[in-house]
């Protein structure tokens, strides 16, 4: 039988009470899947019911086949070994007491016939970019992007039916993605994948659209789906117009019944005041009148009622699309204008900066190179969190640094109390006004840190940053399109499009980098920063 996952009237909440489903029917298929939605619409906890980590509320959910799952935030051992992450340990120690002599029926019972497990382990690391870590090495001694890899070599080396992936190249540089690339591309099993990596999701053959706790199918790959997606906006937003100059139509007519009506009733009471008929006629022509009347008042009132409600039904079928604004004319830098000043620069853990580099005017630099390679360790310097073992990092410009793990906030301030942190001379009014460019308008600036979702917490992070006193004319992201949704990049990206200062963005996801308009690229490599051409690709061979 093939693999397939069915939930049926599935229902899940939090501790607090929060719901996620409520009654979801779906299903999951042969073949790879990408599973897409804004943050905190319940990918993830849905990936865990299935996986058996979270139990529903009520319904049910069916799995034909075993799973595997890869999780969002991948935490392993650091003094396991890696044939112990792998699983194999206990196979790979019996084969070797069997290759030493030892015969004892327990070491063949735990082979089994798995006779070639230290094989495909060296050929699953090897297919991964791991074929440099030994077996007998420790998962301390490997990168956070490694890790990753190596969990996911875990979970091929079990050859599960249903293979499930939150969030897989999180952390994981362009060369360790395009490894999972091969991996996802040649997966001949059930996969449902969770990402915000659009290559990644051009790999899949089908996307289901995760919104207000229902799915939604698409055939094809992302790319299908934005496409059929857009289809689906206009055709949306020309319903809301029509719906729109409905419901106008019908506040109109009913504003002309009720004039004929006032019309109808004065003359009416004209009759019976100069009692031209008799009192008998007249009492029964009233009485038909107003009956009359009635229903010509309820006939319209039912109709401006399914007017409004044909255009709440249309404006619910349009996404929200809001954008971020930055353009704040304070952060421009002239061309030509000195911006950063490196200077035989050599980093806390070894990488250096021996030729120089000099920033000048509104550049938009994309700053690539291996995990570990000091990316983030140049940023924090340039940022002044980390000395320099020698030489100098100098910014002539006010500059604000966006860290990977976003833990510039105060969580126990709401977010226009964090904005308030980082410009202390603004009132209270020019900070909500600034605010709403951001999205956070009326009570949601009033939301606590700690209680802003992922794609929220970014964007309040930003707003601090963009909005503090000075304002920054050196903006610097570490890897900022880890863990948001599709809208967020999307947003991200149309904010730093109106951004007017210099730019250093630090990050793996190409798309997203080229999208910001770069204007140079410096590759962190065997612990040296160089300059690169666009012709050399995003890494040299």
């Amino acid at each position: 039988m093939s693999a397939s996952i069915t939930c049926t009237s599935l229902s899940f909440a939090w501790a607090d009470g929060t719901p996620v489903f409520d009654g979801l029917d779906t299903s999951f298929g042969p073949g790879r899947t990408g599973l897409v939605g804004a943050n905190g619409s319940g990918k993830s906890t849905l990936l865990k019911l299935i996986a058996g980590q979270l139990s529903p509320v009520d319904g049910v959910v069916r799995v034909s086949g075993e799973v595997g799952h890869l999780p969002q935030n991948v935490t392993l051992d650091t003094a396991l070994r890696v044939d112990q992450a792998l699983g194999i340990a206990a196979r790979r120690a019996a084969l070797h007491a069997i290759e030493a002599g030892d015969a004892a029926e327990e070491h063949f019972e735990t082979v089994g016939d798995d006779w070639d497990v230290e094989e495909r382990a060296l050929a699953a690391l090897g297919e991964l970019g791991l074929g440099h870590v030994g077996l007998d090495r420790t998962v301390g001694e490997v990168s956070g992007g490694e890790s990753v890899l190596l969990r996911l070599a875990a979970l091929l080396l079990r050859r599960p039916d249903v293979l499930l992936l939150d969030e897989p190249t999180n952390n994981l540089d362009l060369y360790a993605r395009r490894r999972l690339y091969t991996a996802v591309g040649t997966w001949p099993g059930l996969m449902v994948v969770v990402s915000h990596d659009r290559e990644l999701l051009d790999l899949v053959d089908q996307t289901a659209d995760l919104r207000s706790g229902s799915i939604t199918w698409y055939g094809g790959n992302f790319s299908a789906y934005e496409e059929a997606l857009a289809v689906e906006q206009e055709a949306a937003e020309r319903l809301v117009r029509v719906a729109e100059s409905d419901l106008r139509r019908q506040k109109r007519e009913l504003t002309d019944a009720q004039v004929t009506l006032a019309r109808r009733r004065r003359y009416g009471q004209k009759m019976y005041d100069t009692k031209r008929e008799p009192r008998a006629v007249m009492r029964l022509r009233k009485r038909s009148a107003q009956e009359s009347a009635g229903k010509y008042r309820i006939l319209h009132e039912e109709k401006l009622a399914e007017a409004r409600e044909r255009l709440d039904d249309a404006v619910e079928a349009v996404r929200d699309d809001d954008v971020i604004r930055v353009d704040l004319p304070c952060t421009a830098v002239p061309p030509g204008r000195s911006v950063l000043t490196l200077r035989e620069l050599e980093l806390a853990h070894g990488a250096r900066v021996e030729r120089g580099l000099d920033l000048h005017g509104p550049e938009r630099i994309a700053l690539i190179g291996r995990n570990g390679a000091g990316k983030t360790t140049l940023l924090r310097t340039i940022a002044g969190e980390l000395e320099p073992v020698s030489g100098e990092a100098t910014a002539h410009v006010p500059l604000r640094f966006l860290p990977q793990r976003l833990d510039v906030l105060d969580g126990g301030l709401s977010v226009a109390e964090n904005v308030a942190r980082f410009a202390p001379g603004a009132t209270p009014n020019r900070i909500r006004a600034r605010l709403a460019r951001f999205l956070f308008r009326g009570a949601r600036a009033d939301q606590e840190a700690a209680t802003l979702s992922g794609g929220e917490l970014f964007r309040a992070t930003l707003a601090a940053l963009m909005l503090a006193e000075p304002a920054p004319q050196l903006l610097m992201l570490d890897e900022p399109t880890n863990n948001l949704d599709m809208a967020s990049v999307r947003q991200l990206t149309t904010a730093l499009a109106s951004y007017r200062g210099a730019l250093i963005v630090a990050g793996h996801d190409m798309p997203f980098m080229e999208s910001l308009g770069i204007t140079r690229r410096l590759l962190m490599e065997e612990g040296e920063l160089r300059e690169i051409t666009p012709e050399a690709g995003p890494y040299p061979a």
